[in-house]
């Protein structure tokens, strides 16, 4: 079982760092003008959400999932669980919603600004705290 906890860990970390660098490229996608910057963002996106993000993501939801089957009697009656799976499904749609920004800056269609993804940057940023105070505190 802690074999199980510490990869479904190091899989948090590894999506949690795309989570929080990817809207960071959006920011300086969104403010190049010049085609060799443009398509070096695009790269730069398509790798980390393909090739870090999504992976890492797969793997924290496989090994959590896990972990809930097998200590699911122990856990079933606490709201602070509850609240956390809420969480881990919002970043869930977070992670998606990267996605959708990531083509249509790809395809030059995103109107979104650098403001937005500034503050679009600080999402995952909220969820980690209520994550990890639910899960350390556990107040309810």
């Amino acid at each position: 079982m802690l074999w199980l906890k510490a990869f479904h860990v190091i899989a948090v970390v590894c999506w949690f760092a795309g989570l929080f660098y990817l809207p960071r490229l959006f920011v300086y996608h969104v403010d190049t003008h010049d085609d060799a910057g443009h398509e070096r963002f695009v790269i730069m996106a398509r790798k980390l959400y393909r090739g870090i993000m999504t992976p890492s993501m797969i793997a924290t939801l496989v090994l959590g999932i896990w972990l809930l089957v097998d200590t699911w009697p122990a856990w079933r009656g606490q709201g602070w669980l509850h609240a956390k799976l809420a969480l881990v499904v919002l970043l869930v749609a977070y992670h998606h919603a990267c996605g959708v920004y990531r083509v249509q800056l790809a395809e030059r269609r995103c109107r979104r600004g650098s403001r937005f993804f500034r503050i679009f940057n600080e999402l995952p940023v909220l969820a980690l705290f209520g994550i990890v105070i639910l899960v350390v505190v556990k107040p309810f």
